[in-house]
């Protein structure tokens, strides 16, 4: 086209490499070949010609949010004969129906964060996971807190559900490790907090949530209920903590621990290894953040129970047992996630391990330590057989498959004075896991516990006291060794006189 603005187009097309006629071709039609080329129409009838305008439009725009699946389900009922192939046809029409004449959709406004001012708490579930604790499947949740400049976080194991005493413990547990305060804490609506609680009860925990945030002069925020959008910065970084937990998990092996406290440091350990990628950014948003008060809140429910003469007491459905020299006392109980201390007065007794009922029943759940009552069991031993929780008095599963041999000879009076007898002994030579041992090798033998020749087993052997004899020095002895160390002093001081 340059030389054809000075030559004839033989010439051009000579000085360009091709043919006369080709430039002929371009001088009649200068557009280039993309801008000649004509769309494409249909090469076979259209199987939705005779539907589209009658019935599928029509319950488009009665109901713009309906799924194309559901739509061609329908179409399909209405028409038997209709091939089925015509699905994918179908849903490409729609979406490009829905492109010009579906609603207005909702907007996610991305947000500039700014130092100090935001962060997060939510929980996320992690029993797709697998974690096993000694075996035994371990249900929980994950309390989950971020900075929304920074991305540091914090992870905190909760045992139970979404609750105010799990929330409080894990965003004070965050708050303390990170050393500083956000601006602000935005959380969800608190729905599964509020679950089940008296209108009363809601208005407490309202009072105590914004209590919790005044100790520590954060600004409460919350999204809107079922607007998960609205706290992004923590809920896209579930899914990504959660992949790379399960990376961690295959790594290491396995997905079993041996007890809950090494699954709490396994979980640190991820979370430090994340906030050490974000160790500069952290850097950047501390100054802006706020100190930390003199000394945490309550992060626990408090309440008083009764120690029944069962030796226990009852609280939220799930009974515990405790020392029965406590019978008729009223305990103060704080009430953990994961524990329970106990009170009598201001002087703290012990601690329990928090106990739940089972879930989708109306049965108490229960947490039994056997040493409370082996005494007054050894008096009445046969009161084993009929238990209510019989099945939560053995520690290890060795002594409940000890008792149901024991219980397969038909002996039931022997069976339950020999099973008070192997607990009384694990209690009183402190060899519960020996002796769990022990069991198992005699049961996996097929041969039945003897209660003697345990006791014989775990009885620590007589020793002879040696006789020790002590000679005491003469006292006299003791006061011409004091006269001449005073004598010595004072030639000492007589020397060194000028």
């Amino acid at each position: 086209m340059k030389s054809r603005q000075t030559d004839a187009p033989a010439v051009a097309a000579a000085k360009a490499g091709f043919s006369q006629a080709t430039a002929y071709r371009i001088d009649a039609d200068p557009r280039s070949p993309s801008q000649k080329n004509v769309p494409r129409g249909r090469r076979r009838p259209d199987p939705l010609a005779h539907l589209w305008e009658s019935e599928i439009v029509p319950m488009l725009k009665a109901a713009p949010e309906v799924r194309a699946i559901a739509v061609f389900d329908e179409i399909v009922r209405r028409h038997p004969d209709l091939n089925r192939n015509v699905r994918r046809t179908l849903e490409r029409r729609i979406r490009m129906w829905k492109a010009h004449n579906g609603p207005e959709q909702d907007v996610i406004f991305r947000q500039q964060q700014v130092p100090g001012r935001l962060g997060l708490s939510d929980f996320t579930r992690m029993g797709d996971l697998g974690i096993t604790i000694a075996g035994e499947p371990l249900d929980h949740l994950l309390y989950h807190f971020r900075l929304a400049y920074s991305g540091w976080q914090h992870a905190h194991v909760v045992l139970g559900g979404e609750s105010f005493v799990a929330l409080s413990e894990g965003l004070q547990n965050a708050l303390w490790a990170l050393g500083a305060v956000p601006e602000q804490h935005r959380s969800d609506s608190l729905s599964a907090a509020f679950r089940n609680l008296s209108r009363a009860e809601r208005e407490d925990l309202t009072h105590r949530y914004e209590d919790l945030v005044r100790h520590y002069g954060m600004e409460p925020t919350r999204n809107n209920r079922g607007i998960a959008h609205e706290n992004g910065a923590i809920e896209s970084p579930h899914g990504h903590l959660k992949k790379t937990i399960e990376d961690a998990l295959l790594l290491r092996g396995s997905h079993d621990f041996a007890d809950l406290a090494a699954y709490r440091r396994f979980i640190d350990e991820v979370i430090g290894r994340n906030n050490a990628k974000n160790r500069k950014r952290l850097e950047l948003e501390r100054p802006e953040l706020k100190d930390l008060p003199e000394h945490r809140t309550s992060d626990y429910e408090e309440t008083r129970v009764l120690v029944t003469s069962t030796s226990g007491f009852v609280l939220r459905k799930v009974f515990y047992t405790v020392p029965s020299r406590l019978k008729g006392h009223h305990l103060r109980v704080h009430l953990f996630d994961d524990r329970l201390e106990c009170f009598l007065g201001s002087s703290p007794l012990f601690t329990l391990r928090r106990g739940r009922p089972p879930k989708g029943t109306d049965k108490h759940g229960y947490v039994v330590d056997y040493r409370h009552i082996i005494h007054a069991l050894r008096r009445k031993p046969m009161a084993l057989l009929n238990l209510v929780y019989r099945d939560h008095l053995f520690p290890r599963q060795a002594y409940a498959r000890a008792f149901e041999a024991l219980l397969a000879t038909g002996n039931e009076r022997h069976a339950c004075r020999t099973m008070v007898g192997l607990l009384a002994l694990a209690h009183e030579r402190t060899c519960e896991a020996e002796l769990a041992v022990a069991l198992d090798a005699d049961l996996d033998a097929g041969r039945l516990p003897d209660l003697d020749v345990l006791h014989r087993r775990f009885t620590p052997a007589e020793v002879a006291v040696p006789h020790v004899t002590v000679e005491l020095a003469d006292l006299a002895a003791y006061d011409a060794l004091i006269t001449g160390a005073h004598a010595d002093i004072a030639v000492a001081q007589e020397g060194g006189r000028p």
